[in-house]
């Protein structure tokens, strides 16, 4: 059966949805939940605090690099495929991950677990895509798929935290296997196999220039601090980033079939859930490095304590997260980033306030703050990325969505911190706080941007642009 023909029942539908949201709900818990075993990572390998960020960054920069060559394979060789040896890959990857003596064989395997992950975000969400036809029940889907993935995010720590405290940080990576075994299976029995009726040719000349791009910055970045930001090195770094990435867009302008339609960007929707999903991710992933830190290190909290104090940000994103994929489906995207960016500004104009002896009470409004924002925002994402555009580039444009939430959580990791590291002139237990301040102006940055976003993705000049991209799309295919 292949599902660009025969629409499924119902019933169908709904497994094939709750099998993508099943797989990717562990990616995400275990990308999260990571977070609150750094400090035990930290403590048991004896790992520097540039390793610590690489045990983060590793996986977010492999998978960023990789999914849009996964999204386009799956449109190529066929979707449940590849869905199914991501899930694999990715499993194979976590078992590495729990078995590794030192952080360098951690960083490697977390890498393996990028390449099965890169597989399974932009492929769920094609295969999703191509079985919800009904425009309205397509956006209703995707916020689901969109509020299973921020929901799974704001759980990694609590989870995280309590299998941390119980079983050590290695169980975060074995939880991850049942789960992949179970999902192997139900989506050979119930995920019917789909292909685009256009395959594009692999642009193998951009792939590499993408993962030069990133890797140049994400290094350079996390590094300059402990080489020093004027060395050959981080010099170098920032200077290889720059010409391949002067070097993708003159290749791509030039390609019949590029990595990176160009064509895509000048859909102002599509540009801006990139640039949405940038910013979002970055103050995602920066909020929970850094607040993991300083509950641990500063506060003395145990794994399992700082986990439950971000429950405030946990339960505001499981109730905000299926609200937004409504709101979205019924009223459009204005709404639910409006209260993305005043919610995650909010919490970073409280966390500017932030000192040793913060009540827990204003933390955890902080963090409520955070999480309804963040709850608010993946929906959005989702449905400016997908608006217009045909089904048969649905793995492309899912990818390069996927793709941009994934280097938004890379620089969060690798930007943050490193602004907070730079103000650090004593121990970690007393000066941690107060450096994080100017990380927080960062973070305040980012839903400032989203509240531009909010009204410039939904005026006239957006959705004519939409209209053009879509019908110049379609007649090209």
């Amino acid at each position: 059966m292949n599902a660009d023909e025969t629409p499924l029942s119902r019933g169908r539908r709904l497994a094939v949805l709750a099998i993508c949201c099943s797989s990717l709900f562990i990616v995400g818990i275990d990308s999260t939940g990571v977070n609150l075993a750094i400090p035990s990572i930290g403590r048991e390998l004896h790992a520097s605090g540039s390793q610590l960020q690489w045990v983060i960054d590793a996986y977010t920069l492999v998978l960023a690099s990789l999914l849009m060559l996964s999204g386009s394979t799956a449109d190529r060789v066929g979707r449940r495929r590849v869905f199914q040896i991501g899930l694999v890959a990715f499993g194979l990857g976590s078992i590495c991950c729990s078995l590794a003596p030192d952080p360098g064989l951690l960083i490697g395997a977390r890498m393996l677990q990028a390449i099965g992950g890169s597989m399974l975000n932009p492929v769920a969400m094609s295969i999703i895509t191509n079985t919800f036809r009904d425009p309205r029940e397509r956006a209703q889907a995707i916020g689901m798929w969109g509020g299973v993935i921020g929901l799974s995010m704001a759980l990694g720590p609590i989870i995280g935290g309590a299998l941390v405290a119980g079983f050590g940080w290695r169980a975060i990576f074995w939880l991850n296997v049942p789960v992949v075994l179970a999902a192997v299976t139900l989506t050979h029995l119930y995920v019917p196999e789909s292909r685009a009726a256009h395959v594009r040719r692999l642009d193998p000349v951009a792939q590499c220039l993408v993962v030069l791009l990133l890797t140049g910055v994400t290094y350079g970045i996390i590094e300059g601090g402990s080489r020093g930001w004027t060395s050959v090195v981080i010099l170098g770094c920032f200077l290889v980033a720059l010409l391949s990435l002067v070097a993708l867009v003159w290749w791509e302008l030039r390609r019949k079939e590029p990595l990176l339609d160009p064509r895509f960007f000048r859909s102002i929707p599509f540009s801006g859930a990139v640039v949405a999903a940038i910013v979002g991710f970055c103050a995602m992933a920066g909020f929970l490095f850094l607040n993991t830190l300083y509950l641990q290190d500063v506060r003395g909290m145990s794994a399992l304590h700082a986990g439950l104090m971000t429950l405030p940000m946990a339960v505001s994103v499981a109730l905000f997260a299926p609200v937004s994929g409504r709101v979205v489906g019924d009223r459009g995207v204005r709404l639910p980033l409006v209260v993305a960016g005043v919610g995650i500004g909010l919490s970073a104009v409280l966390l500017m306030r932030l000192d040793e002896h913060t009540s827990l009470v204003y933390l955890g409004f902080a963090y409520l703050c955070f999480g309804i924002g963040f709850g608010m925002l993946n929906a959005p994402i989702t449905n400016s990325a997908m608006s217009g555009m045909p089904r048969e580039q649905a793995g492309v444009a899912a990818a390069i969505a996927s793709t941009s939430r994934q280097v938004g959580g890379s620089l969060g990791v690798a930007v943050l911190p490193a602004i907070a590291f730079g103000q650090l002139h004593t121990s970690m237990a007393h000066g941690l706080a107060q450096a994080t301040h100017p990380a927080w102006l960062v973070m305040l940055g980012c839903g400032i941007v989203l509240l531009v976003l909010a009204f410039g993705l939904t005026g006239g000049l957006a959705l004519r642009s939409s209209e053009r991209v879509a019908a110049e799309l379609g007649s090209s295919l």
